[in-house]
């Protein structure tokens, strides 16, 4: 890094929201152009920067400021040039001069030791030394704390984050324990927070350290998708992680336990470590959902039968009949399930069910985990259906993973509840949904069962099913036929353990042998950027084709893909110092984030005009990019204009290929899947199942066909450890039992 010593002569933006600053400072020679997050930077300053010259295309030369440091004046003349610049509120030139005069060099030590000597002042009275010291403590305090910090390699935006949470507190708060960096402040983790401990010289066998890592080991193996882990399991991870002995974590994990941090409990026979959230949100959903399957709904006064009758005859259909078991089933459970795979006619059921209900004046609502999956389900049902985060109005708590709703909070009030893509559904948002339905509510959960689990954690939709205690209706009759069979048709003989049928006549699915990785990269390049484009003029390139893999590195991951694309699709050459995103670039949004704002692009006026929630798994569009304010403009969900600080940036990713996970909920025009060997563990039948039921009107496997074989014959799935369906199988069998009894 390089070093640049000088005065701010003048503030040529600043935003109050992360304290990002463009500035000039003038060294002993000449005036340049720096930047950075500075907080309270003011005209007069006198700072050393650390960073590296970079050179803007519109701007020319600059200095990005990694580090600072503030030099405080120590000459009379200094020091009146640095109050009289603003720096400390209450205090302009006139004042300055009238302090120095009186107090010379001093001033610093009176403002800090003896400010009620300020009022020897003419001018200044009670409520202007009031101001004047707020004003110092702040400014000082931050400029402390940002160089505590920046000492133990934190970042200058790092240590703001750190500020906003604890304050005047920070230097205090992160000697006594920095591990609570991890638990309490956004975007800092476990191994951040460890960095800092050892350059404070904290032992590694600190009680601190090793329960922050025992917390950090359970949430990194939640992060995959369990809801607890195995006691045995934990101890061995911390261990390795640590670098600890097997004594010391079993101690601390007991004082976790014991402090109520962590709870242990017995999952069919499984020692299970639990974090609370997670822990009450199972605890949570058994109740629930126990409660629903034993509660009298009431009695819908309508003819079944006669509906379906003039359902069908009004859409010119004849329902199979385990369709008319969902139908019926609808209106005789509390709580119904219904699933199956694409072509099934779960939609065609959901209308004639929303009719039925509405025949009946029952209040409906729809949802679904995703905005995408949402207004696939308002298309094609022709009524409305939200996000779930947007139907409970949900926000975001301190802990980053999802607020809960107390009982007593006013729910929907809605008679009838329909959920679509319910396999998405992990278990902190089921929970959030159950406790808002209204007691005697009906709970309709459509999905596919075979797809992938939930992105979070739980397997809320297996464990329901499996429990064998609500009503279950599979749907397995293929209804639909015609050009776009092969799609359907295929997902199916994937489903069952065959092979796709390949490159049949007028087919919508293909498959182009890959030699090696190399080869089935550049193949699906062209595709992307010729064949296809050829193939149908209609298709825009970046918006309608959507690469699927199943991983994130290697030549045909999402990294090597999306940087190779970028250059491919995107033709705008203007390129920027604070991001490596362009204009036209297709993004996605890879945590949830509650609190971000919307505009409409339509400018249409209402309450649905503006809005707040932009969440994982979201796709957009880069519409402007400002360097001088370090911003970028995005639209999602075709009307939804968001402006991201560039400290929010670090949620967004190039879009052009995403991972299988990612696109749960969603369909794509067109599908391109590049197919290799890799980890067993991902290679599986349910991955490529439910990348294949993603595509619309196109499908085209890349690669090898050994791999794709090997794939759908690999049933191997990473082991979800989850209590919801031990919880509630518990409570019926008591319940069985004390009836008996």
């Amino acid at each position: 890094m390089e070093k640049l010593e000088g005065v701010v002569r003048d503030i040529i933006f600043e935003s109050e929201e992360n304290s990002f600053t463009i500035f000039k400072i003038e060294d002993e020679n000449e005036s340049h152009i720096a930047l950075g997050t500075f907080p309270f930077l003011s005209i007069g300053q006198t700072y050393i920067l650390e960073g590296d010259w970079v050179v803007h295309e519109k701007f020319g030369k600059q200095f990005r400021c990694e580090n600072y440091e503030e030099i405080i004046p120590n000459t009379e003349k200094g020091i009146e040039r640095y109050l009289s610049s603003g720096v400390v509120s209450g205090i302009g030139p006139v004042t300055a001069k009238k302090l120095v005069d009186k107090f010379g060099v001093e001033v610093f030590d009176i403002i800090e030791k003896s400010p009620e000597r300020l009022r020897e002042i003419n001018g200044i009275g009670k409520k202007k030394v009031e101001i004047i010291i707020e004003s110092y403590n702040k400014g000082r305090e931050v400029k402390n704390i940002m160089i505590f910090l920046q000492g133990y390699g934190v970042t200058p935006k790092q240590a703001l984050k750190i500020y906003k949470v604890f304050g005047n507190d920070s230097i205090a708060k992160v000697k006594e324990n920095p591990y609570v960096l991890s638990e309490e402040v956004r975007n800092i983790g476990f191994k951040t927070a460890d960095k800092i401990a050892m350059n404070l010289g904290i032992e590694k066998d600190s009680p601190f350290r090793i329960q922050s890592g025992i917390k950090h080991v359970i949430n990194e193996f939640c992060s995959q998708g369990s809801t607890y882990i195995p006691k045995g399991l934990l101890i061995t991870k911390v261990i390795d992680v640590l670098e600890v002995g097997r004594e010391i974590v079993e101690d601390n994990l007991l004082h976790s336990v014991m402090t109520n941090k962590l709870v242990i409990e017995n999952i069919d026979g499984v020692e299970g470590v639990f974090t609370l959230p997670f822990l009450y949100s199972e605890v949570s959903i058994t109740k629930h959902m126990v409660t629903k399957l034993f509660e009298k709904i009431d009695n819908i006064d309508i003819d079944i039968g006669e509906h379906i009758l003039e359902f069908e005859k009004l859409n010119n259909i004849k329902f199979h009949k385990t369709q008319k078991e969902a139908i019926k089933g609808a209106v005789t459970n509390g709580v119904l399930i219904i699933t199956g795979g694409p072509g099934t006619g779960k939609t065609t059921i959901i209308k004639c069910i929303l009719s039925l209900f509405e025949k009946s004046n029952q209040v409906v609502v729809m949802g679904a985990p995703t905005g995408r999956a949402a207004k696939r389900m308002t298309e094609s049902t022709g009524r409305e259906a939200t996000t779930i985060h947007r139907m409970l109005d949900l926000g975001i708590s301190d802990d980053d993973i999802d607020i809960y709703l107390d009982d007593e909070e006013k729910g929907l009030t809605a008679d009838v509840v329909i959920i679509d893509e319910a396999s998405m559904l992990d278990v902190m948002l089921m929970d959030n949904l159950l406790r808002s339905i209204k007691p005697k509510a009906r709970l309709i959960l459509v999905g596919d069962a075979d797809q992938l689990p939930s992105v979070g954690s739980g397997r809320v939709l297996e464990d329901l099913i499996k429990s064998e205690a609500f009503k279950v209706v599979s749907l397995s009759y293929i209804y639909r036929q015609g050009k776009e069979s092969y799609i359907t048709e295929n997902a199916h003989r994937i489903n069952t353990g065959e092979m796709p049928y390949l490159n049949m006549k007028e087919s919508d699915f293909f498959f182009i042998n890959g030699n090696d990785a190399l080869d089935s990269l550049n193949k699906t390049i062209e595709l992307v950027n010729e064949r296809l484009p050829k193939y149908n003029e209609a298709w825009d390139k970046t918006k309608d084709f959507q690469i699927l893999t199943p991983m994130r590195r290697g030549d045909l991951g999402v990294y090597n893909l999306n940087m190779i694309l970028q250059k491919v699709l995107n033709k705008n050459t203007k390129t920027y110092d604070f991001t490596e995103f362009k204009v036209g670039d297709k993004v996605m949004q890879t945590k949830n984030n509650y609190m971000i704002k919307w505009t409409k692009i339509d400018g249409t006026a209402g309450k649905d005009s503006k809005g707040e929630g932009i969440f994982n798994g979201d796709i957009g569009y880069v519409t402007k990019i400002d360097d001088e304010e370090e911003t970028v403009e995005i639209v999602f969900d075709e009307d939804k204009l968001v402006k991201f600080e560039s400290s929010d940036l670090d949620e967004l990713e190039l879009a052009y290929a995403i991972t299988i996970h990612k696109s749960q909920g969603s369909e794509f025009k067109v599908v391109i899947i590049p197919v290799f060997m890799g980890p067993p563990l991902l290679m599986s039948r349910n991955l490529i199942y439910t990348a294949v039921t993603r595509a619309k009107e196109l499908l085209v496997l890349v690669g090898s066909k050994r791999a794709l074989s090997y794939m759908i014959s690999n049933t191997r799935t990473f082991e979800r450890y989850t209590s919801l369906k031990f919880r509630i199988q518990n409570i019926i069998n008591e319940n069985i039992i004390m009836e008996g009894d």
